[in-house]
């Protein structure tokens, strides 16, 4: 038995005829961008002598289109919510080639509509992250005030926004090493706004076997490490209420995030992995340029500008869902079985892109880590089937 979508229009789901007409549809969630749709529909001329899906009111500036998968044997899950923005018609001489492209993006598109400013004093970013989300009907994440930055002192360094809300809570989270998005929960309509700091922790959902090359749970996958990275931050900054005159240092040599798990022990992080034999101190660091309105956050900005370094490992592959047996979700942890003692273990899930079908879905995705097993023992591993 293989999984079932349903895809709504305005609240309303589609008919049958629908998803025979559809031909692509495509759904990406990413950790650092919006989440987005695409339906490719072919456009006839009705009885009307009008084009379908153009002229009937299918696909209206804003429409909120959902759609939910239910694997075999899982819990249905919400894997977009959001609106149409654009279209794209094509027309075409022999008419059964023409074509309606319809671009969506997540509901975070009503926090990008309108340029704001505002004071937000008193407040952390955390706290300032949950009212703008509450402001737009979303749930802020039991998690968004947890690693948070110091409260904005309106005597000392207040902090103003001068941008539209999307653009204002990504720029806070870059700063703080955080992830800002917003994603519906199982239920389309019911949306969550997450201001959290990755979470590497969580045991894995599901795991990718390559042990048995007959069996792959996976149809390819792609590493890569790239050690061309910081493995420390240095920061300063002068304080305007010290009369020192050596500024307040806020160097950074730990991200705060622990290194994911190998089943080679104990996982090597970058410093370890990337030490650079030919400099005495065999680590490579950056200087931190970019000035804070308060030197307590100096520490953050530069432990955050350590955490986007460390992702240094990275994996590429695509997978069925059927052979999987799982959904691949951004933001969550799943284990690679049986790819040697570098790879193999726990990986952040940072983007998938998914083409549905009536039967079937196939998910390209990219995993993440800090972290790289240890050296392999002695004569070298290597997969059965000669990989």
């Amino acid at each position: 038995m293989g999984s079932t979508i349903q895809l709504s229009l305005g609240g309303t789901p589609v008919t049958s005829d629908f998803y025979s007409a559809i031909e692509l549809l495509e759904v990406e969630e990413n950790a650092d961008r919006p989440d987005a749709l695409l339906i490719r529909v072919p456009v006839n001329r009705t009885s009307a002598g009008d084009l379908q899906y153009v002229g009937d009111g299918t696909f209206e500036p804003y429409t909120n289109i959902t759609l939910t998968v239910t694997p075999p044997d899982q819990p249905t899950q919400c894997i977009f919510d959001g609106y149409a923005l654009s279209w794209k018609l094509h027309l075409d001489r022999t008419g059964s080639s023409s074509t309606l492209d319809i671009w969506a993006q997540d509901a975070s598109w009503l926090m990008n509509i309108s340029d704001t400013v505002q004071e937000w004093p008193g407040m952390t970013d955390g706290e300032v992250a949950n009212q703008i989300f509450g402001t737009y009907g979303f749930t802020p994440a039991p998690e968004n005030t947890d690693d948070d930055s110091p409260v904005h002192d309106p005597d000392a360094h207040s902090l103003f926004q001068r941008a539209t809300d999307l653009q204002f809570l990504r720029g806070l989270a870059r700063r703080n090493g955080k992830l800002c998005r917003v994603a519906c929960t199982d239920t389309p309509g019911e949306r969550t706004g997450y201001f959290i700091t990755p979470d590497v922790s969580g045991d894995p959902v599901t795991t990718i076997t390559l042990s048995d090359p007959a069996a792959w749970s996976v149809d390819s996958l792609e590493f890569e490490w790239d050690v061309m990275r910081p493995t420390e931050v240095d920061a300063s900054q002068l304080d305007l209420d010290s009369s020192s005159d050596t500024g307040v240092a806020g160097d950074a040599t730990d991200s705060g995030l622990s290194p994911l798990t190998t089943t080679a022990t104990p996982p090597r992080d970058l410093p370890t992995y990337a030490n650079v034999p030919s400099i005495p101190s065999g680590t490579s660091g950056t200087l931190l340029l970019t000035p804070t309105a308060d030197v307590a956050e100096v520490p953050l900005r530069a432990t955050a500008a350590l955490r986007d370094a460390e992702w240094f490992v990275h994996c590429r592959g695509e997978a069925d869902i059927l052979r999987l047996g799982n959904m691949l979700r951004v933001g969550t942890v799943v284990e690679i079985d049986g790819a040697g003692a570098l790879q193999s273990g726990n990986w952040f899930v940072w983007s998938v892109r998914s083409k549905i079908t009536i039967d079937a879905i196939n998910m390209q995705f990219t995993l993440v880590r800090n972290a790289i097993g240890a050296p392999p023992s002695s004569g070298g591993m290597s997969l059965p089937g000669g990989l």
